[in-house]
């Protein structure tokens, strides 16, 4: 599997987390929800640099009233970090119990591309927008490519800058950000009329 340095977050060691860790990744994009997404995917670092580790297993079982304040203190992990923090802790919760912890297990043993966004769209808070745009990311930034992966998340397959999954630099970060900006431009339009 084709796996290159993940360029998100503009920060050099929230991306080394993004590129070493597969949960990280998992986690920013669950973060990435009325966030900056570059803010979102700085979370799993911030959560590793306080926990002292990204382990599912270790979120999961970790006092929830403590996990809220370590998410919690500024730089939080996100606008809500204390929604987030119990999110967080389900996720990691889903993953310990239905992965054993190894989340490559999710995209890992999907059998076809739309096995793949059903079991992204069963973790908490993944609606079907969220799952297309991380099996789009999965498929563009990790070469997981199961057979009709193109086909479950739609335009996020196209070349071009439309979602984190196109993001690789600072460039490609300003791109994604303008086309998100003509999106609510056009749809904001089209409700005025």
């Amino acid at each position: 599997m084709a796996r290159m340095a993940i360029h998100i977050t503009g920060d050099d060691a929230a991306d080394q987390v993004l590129t070493e860790d597969p949960f990280a990744l998992l986690v920013g994009m669950m973060l990435d929800q009325q966030y900056p997404m570059e803010h979102a995917f700085r979370g799993p670092s911030k959560v590793k640099d306080r926990l002292g580790t990204l382990d599912p297993a270790a979120i999961a079982a970790a006092d929830p009233e403590e996990f809220k304040e370590l998410c919690s203190t500024t730089p939080a992990i996100h606008r809500f970090p204390g929604s987030m923090a119990g999110r967080l802790q389900e996720l990691a919760a889903l993953v310990e119990e239905t992965y054993d912890g190894d989340v490559t297990r999710l995209w890992g043993e999907a059998t076809s591309g739309s096995d793949l966004l059903k079991r992204v769209q069963q973790l908490p808070g993944f609606g079907k927008q969220k799952a297309q745009i991380f099996v789009a990311l999965l498929a563009k930034q990790l070469g997981v490519r199961p057979e009709g992966w193109e086909q479950v998340v739609g335009d996020y397959a196209l070349e071009g800058h439309r979602s984190v999954a196109d993001v690789v630099d600072d460039a490609s970060l300003q791109k994604v950000r303008d086309f998100k900006k003509q999106k609510k431009a056009a749809v904001k339009a089209s409700s005025a009329r």
